[in-house]
């Protein structure tokens, strides 16, 4: 059996859920399938971006988009905090596609999960701008990838791949992460993860 898992490395609580759903993974030994999925955020919580001193230079959120937004920051600090993660909030909306094309990058040529939990850690540090072709080139390497031809790729065949999977992800009703694939029902959120434990407890007592 497998699991489908998307992921999108600017999504804290996408990078929140990680360790339970590799250990979900290895407690029934279901093969995970992970697959980025590039959220558009100004579609619905708006464009914002702040300064060093955390002053808004583009905020076209609403004021009920900020609380949002404010809340949901709040809370995975708080998650983040007890299991000892640092999450800082990004100062802009990134695009995650330069990163994410890294990670099928990473996946077609070896062991994609050094880089993928690199990226993650260091995102949410703000040590890693994942809009940098050449830091994720750097970090392909440092997770023992090598990066020859990382940049063609991420112009070629890695964007056509990953607009495909985006594509493809909406078919089945993704619209949002971590979001998961089992026997062909969608589970959005690291919550789910409990129901999904079900099924599989199900699954081997049958």
């Amino acid at each position: 059996m497998r699991i489908l898992h998307y992921f999108d490395y600017k999504s804290p609580y996408a990078y929140l859920a990680q360790e339970a759903t590799f250990r979900l993974a290895e407690d029934f030994g279901v093969e995970l399938v992970l697959l980025p999925y590039t959220l558009d955020i100004p579609s619905y919580l708006g464009r914002a971006e702040l300064d060093a001193e955390g002053n808004a230079v583009v905020d076209e959120r609403t004021p009920h988009q900020w609380r949002r937004v404010r809340y949901s920051y709040t809370d995975c600090r708080r998650e983040a905090s007890r299991r000892g993660l640092v999450l800082r909030g990004p100062r802009k909306i990134y695009d995650s596609s330069i990163a994410h094309i890294g990670f099928l990058f990473a996946r077609c040529n070896g062991d994609p999960r050094p880089f993928h939990d690199a990226v993650y850690e260091l995102f949410w540090k703000r040590e890693l701008d994942i809009e940098d072709p050449d830091a994720i080139a750097d970090q392909l390497a440092r997770g023992g990838i090598d990066p020859a031809g990382f940049h063609r790729f991420l112009h070629e065949e890695g964007r056509s791949e990953h607009d495909r999977l985006r594509a493809e992800a909406e078919e089945l009703g993704v619209f949002g992460v971590p979001s998961y694939i089992v026997d062909g029902q969608l589970y959005w959120g690291s919550e789910r993860l409990e129901r999904i434990r079900e099924v599989l407890e199900a699954r081997r007592r049958a």
